[in-house]
């Protein structure tokens, strides 16, 4: 039976989150509709996230949950990072999948749900170039603040890291296909755009690179921020950094993985770029924008990390000191070098060293957002808040703000901050401005 319904569960990354829209568009084109809240879908998509192997993990229990009282399940596709490196084997593990797509084949999901309903059990991981965006229908609808993929893959290899086997070689969608879908997507009424990459300061086409797109970007009228996620270190161009401090529009938010703060760790990870070279980087980026919030990734417990390995990325967290970060526990992924290398870092160590990290990045956080108390900024409403009349949006520097409001989502309020938490602020609203 052709399913009616379909449901989309993204893990990971703000690219699945885009690709999981993307996916939904089209199977809204074939005719099928999103399942209410509560209901029983008749096609779920699993789209997933290889990055570590909790978040694989996790999509494997999602699978299993599917199976309803009564013995039945929905139709069943994992898509994504894990689809992409583990294939038809996927099933072996998790035999109720019908359906195997990659992260540039999702354009092909109708015709693989077609076939399913004649039988078959496909399985697509094919890695073309970026055509997939052609055969994507066009954005008619948007969020107040709406992702755009314009990079995808990535060639830098770094030792624990398995994106470039399931993402591909860095390649940059056309200066056209990105422009149009932009515009697109301020018709239907986004007042933010994340631009979304793997490398998404290496996006170029011919001498064109992100700052030249950005710039573009800024002249849309109704279009009143542009953020982009995930730089590279060695891909920060002087060029880019300078449009922090030229563009008004582009938000005053830099996330820029270092990953480590001791050099021995980042040549072991084959991380191109110093701790030296990343501290020249932010430099200039706070010259040019003085108010710049910084965010980072750190990978706590790499092979062969030791204890004064971890305290130098203490230190680097107190140099920078980040408005915010995201840290994780080192997880080997099947395939990559750094799986196979010695002194491989016991859980516990690892899990103590996460819990010094996470403190000491707390407290930077709380630091910073307890700087911005007092200033009034305009924040742009995203969604409801738990309390009746609350609001909830995003400051200029990505921290969520609370206030009592009578705007709807898209809405740009004056507001000031009156109180800062360590996720969160407080704020108070001056003013309105009409989406």
């Amino acid at each position: 039976m052709t399913p009616k319904t379909f449901r989309i569960k993204s893990f990971g990354c703000q690219m699945n989150v885009y690709d999981g829209e993307r996916m939904a568009e089209l199977l809204a084109e074939q005719g099928m509709s999103a399942a209410a809240d509560g209901d029983d879908a008749d096609l779920v998509v699993l789209n997933t996230c290889h990055i570590r192997e909790k978040a694989a993990d996790k999509a494997y229990s999602d699978v299993g949950r599917l199976r309803r009282e009564d013995g039945s399940k929905p139709l069943i596709a994992l898509a994504g990072c894990v689809a992409q490196a583990e294939g038809a084997e996927a099933r072996k593990r998790a035999p109720m999948i019908d359906i195997v797509v990659g992260p540039q084949a999702y354009h092909r999901l109708p015709d693989m749900v077609a076939q399913t309903t004649r039988g078959g059990r496909p399985v697509d991981i094919d890695m073309p170039a970026i055509s997939k965006f052609d055969a994507l229908p066009a954005r008619r609808r948007a969020s107040p603040s709406s992702f755009l993929s314009v990079q995808e893959g990535c060639d830098k290899f770094c030792t624990y890291c398995v994106v470039p086997y399931t993402r591909g070689a860095e390649i940059s969608r056309p200066w056209q296909d990105v422009v149009d879908e932009a515009r697109a997507l301020v018709d239907a009424g986004a007042r933010e755009i994340v631009l979304l990459g793997q490398n998404v300061n290496a996006w170029a086409d011919g001498s064109r690179g992100l700052a030249d797109l950005i710039r573009a970007l800024a002249e849309y009228d109704s279009l009143e921020r542009i953020r982009y996620t995930t730089s590279h270190p060695m891909d920060m161009g002087d060029d880019l950094i300078a449009a922090h401090g030229e563009i008004a529009k582009l938000m005053p938010y830099l996330h820029l993985p270092v990953q480590s703060g001791s050099n021995r760790i980042l040549k072991a990870m084959n991380r191109s770029h110093s701790v030296e070279s990343y501290l020249r980087t932010l430099e200039k980026m706070r010259a040019a924008r003085p108010d710049i919030a910084l965010s980072g990734d750190f990978i706590v417990g790499f092979p062969g990390e030791t204890e004064e390995d971890f305290t130098q990325t203490l230190q680097i967290v107190d140099e920078v000191r980040y408005a915010s970060a995201y840290s994780f526990k080192y997880s080997p992924r099947p395939g990559t070098p750094a799986a196979t290398m010695e002194d491989q870092i016991s859980r516990e160590v690892m899990e103590e060293r996460l819990e010094r990290l996470h403190e000491r990045i707390g407290q930077h956080q709380l630091a910073f957002n307890r700087s911005k108390v007092g200033m009034s900024t305009r924040v742009l409403v995203e969604r409801k808040g738990r309390h009746q009349g609350q609001m909830i949006g995003r400051s200029p520097w990505l921290q969520s703000v609370h206030f009592e409001t009578s705007a709807q989502p898209g809405d740009i309020v004056d507001v000031t901050l009156v109180s800062a938490g360590p996720q969160s602020m407080a704020g108070a609203e001056a003013e309105r401005v009409a989406a």
